[in-house]
């Protein structure tokens, strides 16, 4: 009888052994190739380890032998999409707006046949629900491994497949090589790439061609990619610049041309957070990403949390100012179910409900009868005065002016109004499954 006990993995054939591996983690197979040499060459295996670990995780969202025109190590493949992956999803800018204009309050990442895309996300201005999806930003991979990321500071190309030709062909006069860097797993900084587009060539980027563009916005040790060497070799300029004989001149025309560098940017850094929750769940039916017109004709988006104190709700081009209201936020996060009392009926039943145009068109011509949704459940709003928007509260100190209620409906959406009006502001979802919808 055979000793089970005795086995080892290295008993097992190369292909069963390389298949183990491959349902391991990067930092356990870099332990299993410190055990031996044999370890070292099955942990090595581009093709027979690291594209099946790609191919797996990720085969399904992006064309996984079509990064960096096919011409890439798969481990190296691995690390860079196993960061970038944690992009996929909708960003928020935070802290207050710099002077870029372009700056988009709410970007959404998505996967792209070889590449990770960044899109605006802008209300239509067409009196509809649709969203405008406009091309911001391109991450990709050159065929020599290195990290090329472009910027579009306005939206004047509407689809990426023009973006993307514009990137892969070098046509980026209109582009901004830029940096993403991670701040931890929910906060990026976007800054441009000044080290690419000085230093390390020497002359415009449009010149040329994006496979040959060096990032250095990774700190791994794969070549050419250290922003840690790039330090060293300034440092060891600017030294040798000032100990050598004419030094001193060296040294001013390295502050003038660093000055003229300061001159020419065309991006300054921005901070984007992730929304982690942009969808409701049964345990918290309200949260996520909304979209609704606070006047029946602009379309205004909306984000909802929950934390310990209640649930607040803003408006997206608000989040990155530290002094904006909220629109309503409440304490008392308890539902009222059906049936409800005539003086919370006649409350809902006696308001004009906001909706934009085509939204009310089309109820108007397919449910002439059913004026309002069916209500499922109540909330009260009982934020204070000092809490709501001023603008709308108006000046009156009357503590009511916070009240309200939220009305949730069977579909899953909800509106909400306040004491001081006589409307609702219907709102619908803007993401399902992970997808934006009405995206245009």
């Amino acid at each position: 009888m055979v000793d089970v006990d005795s086995f080892s993995l290295t008993d097992f054939p190369e292909d069963i052994q390389i298949s183990i591996l491959s349902f391991l983690s990067p930092k356990q197979i870099a332990s299993f190739a410190c055990t031996s040499k044999r370890s070292v060459s099955l942990c090595s295996s581009d093709d027979k380890l690291w594209y099946p670990m790609c191919e797996r995780r990720w085969g399904s969202k992006t064309q996984i032998k079509n990064w960096g025109d096919g011409k890439i190590g798969y481990k190296l493949l691995y690390k860079t999409l196993d960061e970038w992956e944690n992009l996929i999803g909708f960003w928020r800018r935070s802290g207050e707006p710099t002077v870029n204009s372009s700056s988009p309050p709410l970007i959404h990442f998505e996967w792209g046949p070889s590449f990770v895309a960044a899109s605006r996300v802008c209300p239509s201005q067409n009196c509809t629900c649709n969203v405008l999806k406009s091309p911001f930003l391109w991450m990709s991979l050159s065929s020599d491994g290195e990290i090329v990321n472009f910027l579009k500071l306005d939206g004047e190309i509407k689809s990426w497949d023009d973006f993307v030709k514009c990137c892969q062909f070098g046509l980026v006069e209109d582009l901004v090589s830029v940096n993403v860097n991670f701040v931890g797993a929910c906060h990026v900084l976007v800054e441009e790439n000044y080290a690419n587009y000085y230093q390390v060539h020497g002359k415009h980027l449009s010149q040329r061609s994006p496979n040959t563009v060096i990032q250095y916005s990774r700190g791994d040790d794969s070549k050419g990619s250290s922003g840690e060497c790039l330090v060293t070799e300034m440092y060891y300029t600017q030294l040798a610049n000032r100990i050598s004989p004419g030094g001193d001149r060296a040294w001013r025309r390295q502050r003038r041309r660093e000055r003229e560098r300061l001159g020419k940017r065309r991006w300054e850094p921005e901070h984007f957070v992730k929304i982690v929750n942009c969808s409701p769940t049964p345990a918290r039916p309200l949260q996520g990403l909304w979209k609704g017109t606070s006047d029946g004709i602009n379309l205004v988006f909306y984000l909802v949390t929950y934390d310990v104190g209640g649930i607040i709700c803003r408006r997206v081009g608000d989040l990155s100012s530290c002094s904006a209201a909220p629109v309503f936020w409440t304490s008392n996060t308890t539902l009222m179910e059906s049936p409800f009392s005539p003086e919370e009926e006649y409350l809902y039943d006696s308001r004009i409900h906001y909706r934009s145009l085509a939204e009310a068109d089309h109820i108007h011509r397919h449910c002439p009868s059913a004026e309002n949704e069916v209500v499922s459940h109540i909330m009260y709003i009982n934020s204070s005065y000092d809490l709501v928007i001023r603008d709308s509260a108006g000046s009156s100190t009357n503590p009511r002016q916070g009240e309200g209620r939220i009305w949730h409906y069977h579909d899953g959406t909800f509106g909400f109004g306040f004491f001081w009006d006589n409307f609702i502001i219907d709102l619908n979802p803007m993401v399902q499954d992970g997808c934006l919808l009405d995206a245009l």
